[in-house]
């Protein structure tokens, strides 16, 4: 979930940390490129290496890990489990992403302004973009799709679609329901968070395009790499969250 810009945020070092992040941005792309042509299929150095979340994926063989470097700020890799053992796709280099307001947590609830540490499901993909040839399936969705928010609803944390006059849970933003039909969620990838759909623990968790600022529990990075990553992605994938 996106929350408004704060121009009182902008550091005087934005635009280097922008020129960082695009080298970024650009080398993961090669990589993951090369990757999903099988250029990269053959062990090396380090491939046995065992990341945190190894043991804890069961047999996914395809892991987004985001750690938080501080604040709202955070890193995505980008992992691969071969024959050889788990390997960084991209090579070791993080992509810059923004993660919630108020950092993480691993008690999530709703309006808690923080990302849910732990380990989740990637369900599916939507954005108001066409298909960009997603490995997961994908949902084109436009002024009448929602993400249902109201704790009293028994479709609560799931996705729906209606008129906002004629939908059976309150619309209203105060009640934690989105519209989906905003810039931020050109491609997003919904996250498996409280799938039990318990009243109160939060919902509307995705990677998703960044505005450039903190979330409101979402994990957002630079569109064109979440679209070549969700090119990569296929069913069985999970993301792993730790600071």
């Amino acid at each position: 979930m996106p929350i408004a810009p704060r121009p009182d945020r902008v550091l005087s070092g934005r635009a280097k940390r922008r020129a960082d992040g695009v080298r970024v941005v650009r080398r993961l792309v090669i990589l993951l490129c090369a990757a999903a042509l099988g250029f990269l299929s053959a062990p090396h150095a380090g491939a046995e290496f065992s990341p945190w979340f190894a043991n804890s994926v069961g047999s996914a063989t395809q892991v987004l890990a985001v750690t938080g470097t501080g604040g709202s700020d955070a890193k995505l890799d980008v992992w691969e489990r071969t024959a050889a053992g788990w390997r960084p796709v991209t090579g070791g280099v993080g992509v810059p992403a923004k993660i919630g307001e108020k950092g993480m947590s691993p008690n999530h609830f709703d309006g808690s302004m923080m990302t849910p540490k732990g380990i989740y499901t990637l369900d599916f993909a939507f954005g108001t973009q066409p298909d960009p040839g997603s490995g997961l399936k994908y949902v084109q969705v436009g002024s009448n799709h929602w993400w249902d928010g109201d704790m009293k609803s028994p479709t609560y944390n799931t996705m729906q679609v209606c008129d906002k006059e004629n939908c059976p849970f309150n619309t209203s933003l105060s009640a934690g329901t989105e519209n989906l039909d905003i810039p931020q969620y050109a491609h997003a990838v919904v996250m498996g968070v409280n799938k039990e759909r318990i009243p109160g623990k939060g919902g509307a968790f995705f990677v998703h395009s960044t505005d450039g600022g903190p979330t409101a529990g979402c994990v957002a990075i630079d569109d064109a790499t979440l679209v070549t990553i969700m090119r990569w992605l296929r069913p069985g994938a999970m993301i792993a969250i730790t600071e």
